[in-house]
Order: structure tokens, then sequence, then C-alpha cells
């Protein structure tokens, strides 16, 4: 009798199976348009996976073939992006933060933010955690205190971490304290040879003082733009110079603390590939290192995959890329950066995407003065309590809120007129980001597990599929 009844519920559940196995497969979307007519909008036809027909392009997506995880998507939480937060009203501040952080609802989900460590060009003004009068010099740290980051920045991560406890920070810094520094100036300028050790010992200082403020610090920079003079504030370091540093002070003391942060190199744009390769190469820096940080302002995305293919076991970051529209279209022209940033970079091992910034007033600052961005237009426009989302915000949002960190990027074929990127999810979903910068309409197939559905995208559109 009980084999009998075993018998009947494993035949049942056969069928059962075999039915849902039968079902046709659908596939949601979410459409942003050139006109605003969609924005980030959940279209309400979803898309039914049949047998391929038809000669549309077709986009082939191959969840046996994987590549990077993903360690998140997101922004540079600049001191003026905090500054302008933190003078919100406190509700609707926090209605913000759990718009940007919370990853359901009409939430985007954001998993990933960059911090300065010191100030960056996008503060009121420059500081660094140990500033002194001329003449003095605190090799030691002993006068080391992050005081100014816990007017604003600190209080918002805090925030932050309060609604999303697992989001990466990664810090890097514009500029040594400046009696670090040859010149002794805030723009340009190089680190003395004899203030690497101390160097090292504030890198140490800010991870442990973050953390016992209860914010830790996945990874960190060396130097943000390091062939950069012209930001206010910003230091020159060269390759042989990181290396150096790396290798000889920043590497031990990390050790010898006991510190789990990432290193990440180079920090700059992907025309000169060989300054991180010139690093890696040298093992005694190469053990400490975790990976290479990459913008986008010059040079092509493809400088990654040389990068890791040179050497496999070290990881890509993209770490900062201005995106704005403030050039006096009505048109949100969202297809090229989301092809050539997010769908790009991730296309190239890049475990993450920031652009820069999260958040800057109606003039584009604050800022500091003579070397700051005076064209920066943040991922928000705040004025009081008043917010306005602007292109960077859609770009990364096609991506933060589908593709959660712990995702793996998975195969796709690489289409000139469809610039497409494919992940699989924790919870075993598959997102797939197509966007359009043609002048036309595409009609297009994907297919996946041999079951294909036709979408068709307008001029200048992008849409994340999820299946």
């Amino acid at each position: 009798m009980n084999f009998r009844i075993s018998s009947y519920l494993l035949l049942a559940a056969s069928i059962l199976t075999s039915q849902a196995m039968c079902a046709q497969k659908k596939a949601t979307y979410w459409l942003t348009t050139p006109d605003r007519s969609s924005l980030l909008q959940l279209q309400k036809t979803p898309l039914d996976f049949a047998k391929p027909s038809g000669s549309n392009p077709t986009i082939n997506v191959d969840d046996k073939q994987t590549f990077q995880t993903m360690d998140g998507f997101g922004f540079a939480l600049t001191g003026g992006s905090a500054q302008l937060i933190m003078q919100m009203d406190p509700a609707k501040r926090a209605a913000l933060l759990h718009e940007l952080f919370t990853d359901n609802d009409n939430n985007i989900g954001v998993s990933y933010l960059r911090v300065s460590i010191g100030s960056s060009d996008m503060n009121a003004y420059v500081f660094s955690y140990d500033d002194l009068p001329e003449g003095q010099t605190d090799p030691e740290m002993a006068k080391f205190d992050l005081g100014l980051d816990r007017k604003d920045v600190i209080p918002v991560l805090k925030q932050i971490l309060a609604i999303n406890p697992k989001i990466k920070i990664l810090g890097s810094p514009w500029s040594a304290p400046l009696w670090m520094k040859m010149t002794g100036k805030a723009k340009g300028g190089v680190l003395k040879p004899e203030y690497f050790a101390a160097y090292a010992t504030y890198f140490v200082k800010y991870i442990e003082g973050m953390k016992a403020e209860g914010i830790p610090i996945d990874a960190i920079t060396i130097q943000n733009e390091p062939l950069n003079e012209k930001n206010t504030p910003s230091m020159v370091m060269l390759a042989p110079e990181e290396a150096d540093f790396i290798e000889n002070d920043l590497g031990p003391a990390f050790a010898k603390a006991g510190i789990k942060t990432k290193i990440v190199l180079y920090d700059h744009n992907l025309d000169h590939p060989a300054y991180p390769r010139s690093i890696l190469k040298d093992p005694a820096a190469n053990k400490y290192v975790d990976g290479t940080g990459f913008h986008l302002y010059g040079g092509t995305v493809d400088a990654m995959t040389q990068v890791h293919n040179a050497f496999p076991d070290k990881n890509m970051y993209f770490t900062e890329q201005s995106v704005t529209d403030h050039g006096g279209s009505d048109q949100l022209n969202i297809a090229r950066p989301v092809a050539g940033i997010v769908i790009g970079v991730a296309r190239n091992w890049s475990k993450n995407v920031l652009l820069w910034n999260l958040a800057a007033d109606p003039q584009f600052g604050p800022h500091t003065n003579d070397g700051g961005c005076t064209g920066c237009q943040g991922a928000l426009t705040i004025d009081g309590s008043k917010v306005t989302r602007n292109l960077a915000f859609y770009t990364i949002a096609h991506a933060s809120k589908f593709v959660p960190a712990g995702s793996v990027r998975i195969g796709s074929n690489d289409i000139d007129n469809l610039p497409n990127v494919a992940f699989k999810t924790p919870e075993g979903k598959e997102v797939l980001i197509v966007a359009n910068p043609n002048d036309s309409s595409q009609t297009f197939n994907v297919s996946y597990h041999k079951k294909a559905f036709t979408s068709v995208l307008g001029a200048g559109d992008v849409a994340t599929y999820i299946w």
C-alpha cells in the first residue's frame, strides 16, 4: 500500500513538473525613453518565450558562460553630496535614502559607494584629516582626526548602512595632507619620499577610524587620478612611486594592523593601462594588490580586458565617470552612457560601476575654487529639499535595481546595433540590459535555452529584461 501511494505521488509530481516546464516562460521589462515618457517604468505586457522565428537580430543569452561576480553599482558620495543631503528636511532625506538604497518596490538598490579620503574637488573647501600650520609635521599621525567628515559624510553613511548594511564602500584620496607634499599646495605636487610611511599610517588611521564609527571600508585606491594635477585638491603619483609605496609602506602597514581592506591601484583613465601593468609585474607589490581601478575620460574600455588577460587573478573596478544631461536639450540621452559605461565596462570584467557624483546643487556645486569641477551634474540635483533625478540616476538604476551584489555576468553575444550585457542573480533570475543608441528603432529576438521572445526598442531607448 505504501509503495503504491509513493508511486502515485511520484507520478503526480512528475506530471506537475512536466506541465510547469511546458508552460510559457515570460520576461518582464523596464523601459526608459529619451522623451521621458517612460522613466524606468515596468511595461504592462510581459514578453512570451516561444520557438525562435523570423530574421531579426538575436541576442543569445548563455548562462553556461560565466565571467566576473559583481560587487555592485552606484555613485560617489562626495562631501558636497553629503552636505546637500544632510541639509534636507529629515523626513524627505529618509525617503530619498530609502529610494536609493533599498532594493525593492519603487527603489533602485544602489549597492556600492565611493567616498573621498579627505576632501575631493566636490567639497566646499580643501581639507585632510591631519591639517597643520605651515612648517609643522606629524609623522606619527598623533593629530589625525576624522572631524570634518563627522559633520556630513559619516552621518549620511550611517543612515545608508542602517538601510543596507551590506553596501560596499570604496575610499579614494585626492591628496595627502599638504605638509607631506613637495609644494605644500593642494593643487598638484608630489608626496615627499620621507613621508611614505606616514601616509601609510594615514590610511590605517582612516580605515580604523571609520570602522570605529561603524563604517566598514571595503577597498581603497592609492590616489585619485594620479596623472592629473589640475584638480583642487590633487597629487601626482607616477607608477614607480605607487609601486614603491604599496610594496614598502602601505602593504606592510595593512598587514601589521590586520587590515583586510582591498588595495586598488591606479584609479585613472583607460588610456594608460601600462601604469597598472607595470606595478602588477612587480611581485613584491603585486601580492598586496586586489585589482585596478579605471575611469573613462580617456581611452577605450577594452583596456580593462587587456589588463585582466595579463593578470587574470586580479580584479577590475570602474571607479568614476561623469554623466551629464545639461546640454540644453530636453532629451534624456540615456542609451549612450548605458551602452558605453554600464554595458561596456561590465563586458570588460569590471566588478562594479560607479558614476560621478551622487548629488549637486542647481549650480553644480558645492566644489572647491580654482580646480573644482564647475560642470559636474549630480545623479540628483538637490535644491533645499527638492530633488530632481538626472541622466546618471537612470543610467545606474537600469542595473542597480535588478543586478544585486553577488550576481554573475553570463554570456551574451555582442551585436553592434544592440549593446547588451547579461547577468544571473543570486536568486537565479536572468537579467539582460539592452541599449539602442541608434537613430532608428530596432526589432530583435532574445534567445535563452532554445526559446526566444521578440522586443522592439525605439531610437535611444534602454530596457532591462528579467525572467
